[in-house]
C-alpha cells in the first residue's frame, strides 16, 4: 500500500527530478498528454498549466494514490502501466519513478513505440541507486537469519532493476527514435532523525512493511535505521548527506 502523506514528505526533492525530465520535451501543443503513475497528482498539475490545451490522462495503480490525485483536482484512474494501450492522439507520455517496479518495462517501451503515433514524445525517469548503500544494506539484513525466513521471497530490486542511459538510448534508437539520454546524481540534504530510513520508507522498503507485522516491521525499521545512520552519518546540524542517482530518457517516435 502507498501512503501518499510518507511520499509528499519529500515533495520537493521528489519532484525535482519530474522537472529536470520534463523540460526535456520538446512538444509545443500536444493533443492528449498522458502521465502513468501520477502518484497523488502534485506534479501532474504542473503539466496541465504547461499544456492547458490538452486532453491530460492520469492514473495509478495504487488506490491510495489515486484517490490523493483525484482530491487534487484530477481525473485520476486506477490502472496498472502494464495495461496502458495509448489513444490516437496521444503525443505526450510520461512515467516518472515508475517503471523500475516493472521487470518487463523495456517491452513495454518497445510496444509503445509502435503504437504511438509518429513524432510523439516518451519521456521516463527511474532510480539508478539500487547498488546504493541505502539499497544494499536493505538487501543484506532482509538476508540475514534473524529475516531471511520472512523477506526471502519478496525479491527485492537490485541494480538489475533498470538498465544504463546508453542502453535505454540504444534499444530506443533501434526503433527509428530520436534519443535523449543521461543520468544526475543529487547530493540531497535531508532533515531529521533517521533520514535515509525515512526517505526509502516511501518507497523502496514498501515492500517489506506489507511482508511484516506492525511489530516486525519496526524492529526491522530499528535494526536498518543504525545501519543507515553509519552509511549517512548524520552532520552536526542534524541533516544528512544523501547522493541520489537517477536516470532519464526522453525519445521521439520516427515521424
Amino acid at each position: 500500500m502507498w501512503d501518499p502523506a510518507k511520499y509528499l514528505d519529500f515533495a520537493d526533492l521528489r519532484g525535482r527530478p519530474f522537472f529536470d525530465l520534463t523540460a526535456r520535451i520538446g512538444a509545443r501543443a500536444p493533443r492528449r498528454v498522458v502521465d502513468l503513475g501520477c502518484g497523488p497528482g502534485n506534479l501532474t498539475v504542473a503539466l496541465a498549466q504547461r499544456w492547458p490545451q490538452a486532453a491530460l490522462e492520469a492514473s495509478d495503480n495504487s488506490p491510495e494514490m489515486v484517490a490523493a490525485a483525484r482530491q487534487a483536482g484530477l481525473d485520476a484512474r486506477l490502472l496498472d502501466v502494464r495495461d496502458w494501450t495509448p489513444k490516437p492522439d496521444t503525443d505526450v507520455v510520461i512515467s516518472n519513478a515508475v517503471l523500475q517496479w516493472v521487470p518487463e518495462h523495456r517491452e513495454l517501451l518497445q510496444r509503445w513505440v509502435r503504437e504511438l503515433p509518429a513524432g510523439a514524445w516518451i519521456a521516463i525517469q527511474v532510480p539508478g541507486n539500487f547498488d546504493a548503500p541505502s539499497h544494499a544494506l536493505t538487501r543484506r539484513l532482509a538476508a540475514s537469519a534473524g529475516w531471511a525466513d520472512t523477506l526471502g521471497a519478496i525479491g527485492l530490486r537490485d541494480e538489475g532493476a533498470v538498465d544504463a542511459p546508453t542502453e535505454y538510448a540504444e534499444r530506443l534508437a533501434r526503433l527509428g527514435c530520436q534519443v535523449d539520454a543521461w543520468e544526475t546524481s543529487y547530493t540531497q540534504r535531508l532533515h531529521g532523525e533517521n533520514a535515509v530510513l525515512e526517505w526509502i520508507t516511501g518507497t523502496a522498503l514498501r515492500p517489506i512493511k506489507a511482508a511484516l507485522s506492525a511489530h516486525d516491521w519496526q524492529r526491522f525499521r530499528t535494526e536498518l535505521a543504525a545501519m543507515l545512520d553509519e552509511a549517512y552519518p548524520p552532520r552536526s546540524d542534524g541533516t544528512t548527506w544523501f547522493e541520489f542517482r537517477r536516470i532519464f530518457v526522453v525519445a521521439r517516435t520516427p515521424e
